[in-house]
């Protein structure tokens, strides 16, 4: 491996993540808004804040249309360098550096400083690249992990957990494998103060269903009121709980 090149990698990978789409989409737009800082109100009067300029960001901004657009573009300024390095070296592990940097530059990106987005998009960007039918197994059975424990946020990420051993298996590259840790673990670091906010509010009791999670994150509210009502541990606990009691009349 060359160093050079390893630099090189390293260079155009974070620069490549640098590129905040999410504020070029709103400029675009012509939109006057601040989507560094999102407001959500929930249920019990909690409100749900987050610093994070992604395309959930937008989608609560301009809409769903253009939340789409901003996570496919997130997604290919990583994926297109990644591409790119394997095709040119698919024996050298550059593309894989290209791909951690593209995470850390949109997280902390040298153009905005270094204010962004949590990387959601950017690593499945590069999973498909990489390994494309591990993007589709593993997110089918974190659906299905989720499904049973009734959480949409299990739902949502425990495919990225997944990864890790499902790479392991299906390529045995420590490279490959080794940025998934990484990219969990940077992923994980991320997202601290939403989760936060989350176990904040778990433990006070008024933390939110999983359909206002789903509307949050753009899910769809049907997904997430399905797992509140059909989620299987969730429907185990009330069965065992028995109806709740109708309240009195005054």
């Amino acid at each position: 491996m060359e160093l050079w090149i390893l630099a090189v990698a390293t260079a155009i990978g974070y620069l490549a993540g640098s590129i905040s789409f999410a504020r070029l989409v709103v400029a675009w737009r012509g939109v006057d808004a601040d989507i560094e800082r999102i407001e959500v109100p929930l249920g019990h009067g909690e409100t749900f804040v987050s610093d994070s300029v992604s395309a959930t960001a937008v989608r609560m901004t301009l809409g769903p249309r253009f939340g789409c657009l901003t996570a496919l573009l997130d997604m290919a300024k990583v994926a297109i360098p990644v591409l790119a390095f394997r095709l040119a070296a698919p024996d050298q592990p550059y593309f894989v550096v290209v791909a951690a940097a593209g995470l850390i530059g949109h997280i902390r990106p040298i153009f905005h400083g270094f204010k962004g987005g949590r990387g959601e998009s950017v690593i499945y960007g590069s999973l498909l690249v990489i390994d494309p039918v591990a993007v589709v197994g593993t997110t089918l059975l974190g659906a299905v992990v989720g499904f049973v424990l009734g959480n949409i946020l299990v739902l949502r990420w425990a495919g990225m957990i997944l990864l890790v051993p499902w790479l392991w298996v299906a390529t045995a590259d420590p490279w490959i494998v080794g940025y998934m840790v990484f990219a969990d673990v940077v992923y994980a670091l991320a997202m601290r103060p939403e989760l936060s906010q989350y176990w904040r509010m778990r433990g006070k009791g008024t933390d939110p269903t999983n359909e206002e999670i789903a509307i949050e994150f753009g899910m769809g509210r049907a997904l997430g009121r399905g797992l509140d009502r059909y989620g299987l541990v969730p429907a185990m606990a009330r069965a065992i709980r028995g109806p709740k009691r109708p309240r009195p009349r005054d």
